[in-house]
């Protein structure tokens, strides 16, 4: 890659010098999702857009020659390109497939007439575009946005041309610094006996490809002048009784608040007015994990209505009543022991790299029932709101993960480091508070944890997320190369995640080590801290196809050796203090190139194309064995659980 260092390694310099700051400052306001109601109207702009990249040496033409400020395509060459999709593996062109910098985009739309009233407010949102965006609409900057994963929005009322032509356009930039998340290098190659002039290399810190553009929906949605601006509950249960803490954030000076509970059956339960307070429900329906059931993830609906002065804004939002606690030696769901037994995962998949695709969504939970699988970690960034959703209505357990995957180097904890890092666990927060299926954020995966800058740094992040909620645990993921007696950090989470790579990492090909050194690891990591612990990653890359036995490293046979001998250290250790257990990873996924990576990371059960790999087929019979003891278990308690049915 060519192009000027300086515009590199500062992705936001070229902002800066022509007067478009990326700086977010602190969130305010609520993030709910795009919905509509008998006050609101949705409309998505999905579908193909113009795209061009700044392939220019120093990647700042789109700013110097003001492409916002005229239709794309009068710029320059321009193809089509899908929203949501990352742009990299769309087409056959290696230097789109690997750029790094500014890329552009835009769309034309129609702005309803019916939306031009005086007394409708219209936001214009992106559910996630990676890395950094400026967004203007009819050449008006309208935001910015320094983050992948979550969504931003702004009001865009006042730049429509209602009944006429808009026009969007979006500048996004997906280069790593040692200040994202994740963070990265840029290494500038200066011998030019080997290098083009001006040459660089990105340099990632996490194991998966740096997928980028606008990776989710985009969507224009109206509100009335008095509008709701959030909702926050927490729910509580006491005997059989379900308790609904609720607060509304309004826009608007006094207004009249109405919330109202229904069930499943759209039955009025509960009624309540003001903007904070309590909904009690009698004889409630638990939201249970679907292995823990018969009648899992019950969901109430909540409906919120501000009004004044005759104009309603009405949005409903499901409830789930659980409560999440944990002991020293138990992770409980309503009061009752949970085994959390499932996957890591990635957004990721052929052509459309980490772009929302519906058909492969549902598929994958699919998958994911018939394994058994009751829970999964969004390794290593925040999931689309889609796949949230499917979660809280299945009864998939969720760890919810931050992207602060690769947090290694002195740089990584500074004080911008940790700015922004807090901030993106409140945008999180946020986003995903109010979903039963979140029982655990996670702040970090495999970071630094033995430097002793990490200990202040995530006392701080940790911190600040009880802060923010003090209704579910907190962890990070602690690497393989950590051990407790040498760990700076892992003594201010609740619950001790630990990734071990036993006879792939370390003692490679020695199958035979696996059981004696995971429990002996896993004892003394609960016998430091006092705390449960979960196996949150542990795998070995397998080509599907490869077959040798006795078993050799990439061959089925060995995934599925390796597999048994970590589930004979878990099936010690779960009678004890250990609640958990994630397998690397739910199906191969890509990753930048290396001599340690075959067109991806092949760790998968599943192949990238989601066909079983022989370890599925293992993991299955494990995870409905599983499901079968949770039920005897329960039943043994009195629970409410009374039966199963196993797909």
């Amino acid at each position: 890659m060519m192009a000027s260092i300086q515009q590199v390694v500062f992705p936001f310099i070229v902002c800066l010098l022509h007067g478009f700051l990326i700086c977010q400052g602190a969130i305010t306001g609520g993030m709910l999702y795009a919905k509509e109601s008998e006050s609101r109207e949705v409309k998505e702009l999905n579908g193909l857009w113009n795209f061009r990249a700044d392939k220019s040496s120093a990647r700042d033409e789109g700013f110097t020659q003001k492409w916002f400020m005229q239709s794309l395509a009068k710029t320059g060459a321009v193809i089509d390109m899908p929203v949501p999709c990352s742009y990299n593996d769309v087409t056959q062109d290696r230097t789109l497939r690997d750029f790094v910098g500014w890329a552009w985009y835009d769309k034309e739309f129609i702005a309803p007439n019916s939306w031009g009233s005086t007394l409708n407010r219209v936001f214009l949102r992106f559910e996630s575009a990676h890395y950094n965006t400026v967004v203007w609409v009819n050449s008006k900057q309208v935001v910015t946005h320094e983050g992948g994963h979550l969504p931003f929005e702004a009001e865009v009322t006042s730049l429509l041309n209602y009944g006429q032509e808009n026009r969007i356009t979006v500048a996004v930039n997906n280069t790593l610094t040692p200040d994202t998340l994740p963070p990265g290098t840029v290494t500038h190659k200066s011998d030019t006996k080997r290098y083009p002039p001006g040459y660089y290399v990105q340099n990632l810190q996490m194991d998966f490809f740096n997928y980028a553009g606008i990776q989710r929906p985009v969507k224009l949605y109206t509100t009335p002048l008095v509008y709701i601006d959030d909702i926050t509950i927490n729910t509580t249960i006491s005997g059989s009784t379900g308790i609904i803490d609720f607060s509304i954030a309004h826009i608007s000076g006094a207004v009249n608040v109405t919330v109202e509970l229904f069930d499943a059956a759209n039955q009025l339960i509960a009624k309540y007015s003001g903007t904070k307070g309590k909904l009690t429900v009698k004889n409630a329906k638990f939201w249970w994990p679907y292995t823990m059931s018969d009648t899992p993830a019950y969901l109430y609906k909540m409906k919120v209505n501000v009004s004044s002065s005759g104009v309603h804004d009405i949005y409903r939002l499901p409830v789930g009543i659980r409560t999440v606690k944990t002991t020293d030696k138990q992770f409980l769901i309503n009061g009752q022991p949970f085994y959390l037994h499932g996957v890591n995962k990635h957004e990721d998949a052929d052509i459309r790299g980490k772009g929302l695709d519906l058909p492969l969504v549902i598929k994958d939970f699919s998958l994911l029932k018939w394994l058994g699988a009751n829970g999964f970690r969004t390794s290593h960034y925040p999931y689309a709101e889609e796949i949230m959703d499917l979660c809280d209505k299945l009864g998939i357990v969720v760890i919810d993960e931050s992207p602060g995957v690769g947090i290694k180097t002195l740089e990584n904890f500074d004080n911008t480091s940790l700015a922004h890092h807090i901030e993106v666990m409140t945008e999180m927060w946020r986003r995903d508070k109010n979903r039963p299926s979140v029982v655990m954020w996670s702040v970090a995966n495999e970071p630094n944890s033995k430097a002793s800058v990490a200990g202040p740094y995530f006392k701080s992040v940790i911190g600040h997320v009880r802060s923010l909620d003090s209704t579910r645990p907190v962890t990070f993921v602690v690497g393989g190369g950590s051990q407790p007696t040498t760990d700076h950090a892992a003594q201010y989470v609740d619950v001790l995640c630990i990734n071990t790579y036993y006879a792939w990492y370390s003692d490679p090909g020695h199958l035979e080590v696996i059981t004696l050194q995971a429990n002996n690891d896993l004892v003394e990591w609960h016998k430091e801290f006092n705390k449960p612990v979960i196996q949150s990653e542990y795998g070995a890359d397998t080509i599907p196809g490869f077959h040798v036995d006795p078993p050799l490293m990439f061959t089925e046979e060995y995934q599925v050796e390796f597999l048994k001998n970590y589930h004979a250290a878990f099936d010690q250790l779960r009678k004890d203090f250990f609640v958990g257990e994630l397998i690397w990873n739910f199906a191969d996924f890509m990753t930048d190139q290396s001599v340690t990576r075959a067109v991806g990371n092949k760790k998968g059960v599943f192949t990238r194309q989601r066909q079983p790999k022989a370890s599925a087929h293992l993991l299955r019979q494990r995870y409905q064995s599983l499901i079968n003891d949770t039920l005897t278990n329960c039943n043994k308690h009195n629970n409410i659980v009374k039966s199963n049915t196993i797909l």
